[in-house]
This record gives C-alpha cells, sequence and structure tokens, in this order.
C-alpha cells in the first residue's frame, strides 16, 4: 500500500478513473495495527478492483479535517476525484467488514458512467 504524504499526492490519487481505497491510520493505534496483518491479502484479492493508499492523519491532519476523518482506521473510496463510499468510525475494523466495503465501492463504481 503506497503511502501518500502530501495533499498533492493524495488530489492525484483521487483524480483516477479506477477506484482508488484510502486508508487513513496513525502510528500510535492500536486498531490500526491491527489491520496490518490481513490488509496485504486484502490489497491482493482486490488488485483488479482498486488501488489502495494509506495516509498517516498525524502527516496530514489539514486534509483528514476537511474530509472529516475523525475515528481511525478509515476507510475512503473515490473516483475521478470524487468520494463514493466511506467507511469511517472509531471501532476496530475486521476483514470481512472491509472486504464488504470495498464490494460495496466497487459496486458504487461500477454503476457510475465512465470519464476518459
Amino acid at each position: 500500500m503506497k503511502q501518500l504524504k502530501t495533499e498533492a499526492e493524495y488530489r492525484e490519487a483521487i483524480a483516477s478513473n479506477d477506484l482508488s481505497v484510502i486508508v487513513f491510520k496513525t502510528t500510535w493505534c492500536p486498531d490500526c495495527h491491527f489491520i496490518d496483518p490481513f490488509m496485504p491479502d486484502v490489497e491482493q484479492k482486490y488488485a483488479a478492483t482498486a488501488t489502495f493508499y494509506h495516509i498517516d492523519r498525524d502527516e496530514l491532519p489539514d486534509l483528514c479535517s476537511e474530509l472529516n476523518i475523525l475515528g481511525i482506521p478509515s476507510f475512503v473510496a473515490f473516483r475521478n476525484g470524487q468520494e463514493l463510499v466511506r467507511f469511517v468510525n472509531k471501532l476496530r475494523k475486521s476483514r470481512e467488514e472491509i472486504e464488504q466495503f470495498i464490494d460495496r465501492a466497487a459496486a458504487v463504481a461500477g454503476a457510475l458512467p465512465s470519464e476518459q
């Protein structure tokens, strides 16, 4: 999962015509570390569906404030610069919940017209 370190990198990532999933985390968050062991498998499973990125909420606080990212880890899906769906709360996320979120994001992205 590629880390986005600047707002410019974030804006470029979400502008894609492909589905982009951004995971907002921090280094000190135990629930963020809980997902670390299985996220590579999730990324691999959905490699043809989405591109995955992560942002350290503490490194880009203004962006996270703009996006109203309060609980972490948080997942937000984008396509063509538009937010499609989000999975944001303060609770620990299971692999099943994350995969359900990605399936929902893919369904929403698939229902939208493609921009060239």
